[in-house]
């Protein structure tokens, strides 16, 4: 049985706080997760989101903020986790290396299409820009699922001829019939059922995990849950899920009362 710690979409542009990435590493830290899924939304790109309109001439100047942006922040909630490793590599120990898996978003597809737009940018942007892979991580395409100990992970799951994202935790379960996690949407939602053979399956919506809110929010949405989760005792898609709020991260690890 192994722990997998889920991160949702943190959508970070280049004036977006990340002391919460740094609190989330402090996490995995003291609870030492087998597998950690970024599910997908860490650079946010508001470069590449008007690029249809034909402003990239004057956004392009912005992008490499936004990757650097991001890279900041990646870097904070990574720094906690390369400290404990060095700390047991010196102290002779048993040296904690989780697996990272970063499942692309659609904010991070903006970069595919930009260069499906204005196919000369080719070769200028793309995805190697994040530095993922020399951080260590494994990067799974855009909702391609990545299958983790029974647990299938996207950035979300579709439904449907036009591939749309799935609208609810009890529609993912009931349409996958297996245990999935998927971010995209604000605001987190569970749902149980149990396949033909007794099996139970597990859908889950993980949330986000951003300080500020969005502009493009209404104030009831920019309201919902923000956090991480641990789920324990993963076995063949079989789990026990635990939601760690960011009020929770910021009280514990950030000094807020």
């Amino acid at each position: 049985m192994t722990r997998h710690m889920i991160v949702p979409d943190t959508q970070i542009k280049p004036d977006s706080s990340i002391k919460h990435l740094k609190w989330a590493g402090e996490y995995a830290v003291k609870h030492k997760p087998d597998v950690i899924i970024h599910i997908g939304d860490h650079w946010d790109l508001p470069s590449l989101s008007s690029y249809d309109k034909g402003t990239m001439a004057f956004e392009g100047r912005r992008y490499l903020a936004d990757i650097e942006s991001g890279k900041k922040g990646m870097k904070a909630f990574l720094k906690p986790i390369r400290d404990e490793q060095k700390r047991l590599r010196k102290n002779k120990k048993t040296v904690w290396k989780p697996r990272l898996v970063f499942c692309l978003g659609n904010h991070e597809n903006r970069i595919t299409r930009a260069v499906n737009a204005q196919p000369e940018l080719e070769g200028l942007m793309g995805f190697d820009d994040f530095g993922l892979e020399a951080m260590g991580w494994e990067v799974v395409p855009f909702l391609q699922v990545e299958v983790i100990d029974g647990v299938a992970y996207s950035h979300y799951f579709t439904s449907g001829v036009m591939g749309r994202p799935v609208s609810s935790a009890r529609a993912l379960v009931t349409k996958k019939m297996m245990s999935c996690v998927m971010g995209h949407v604000q605001d987190r939602d569970i749902a149980y059922a149990r396949r033909g053979d007794g099996k139970g399956v597990t859908g889950l919506f993980a949330g986000i995990f951003y300080v500020e809110d969005q502009d493009y929010l209404t104030p009831q949405t920019n309201a919902s849950w923000r956090g991480i989760w641990m789920l324990h005792e993963v076995v063949d898609g079989g789990f026990d899920e635990l939601p760690i709020s960011i009020n929770y991260l910021a009280k514990k690890y950030g000094g807020v009362k």
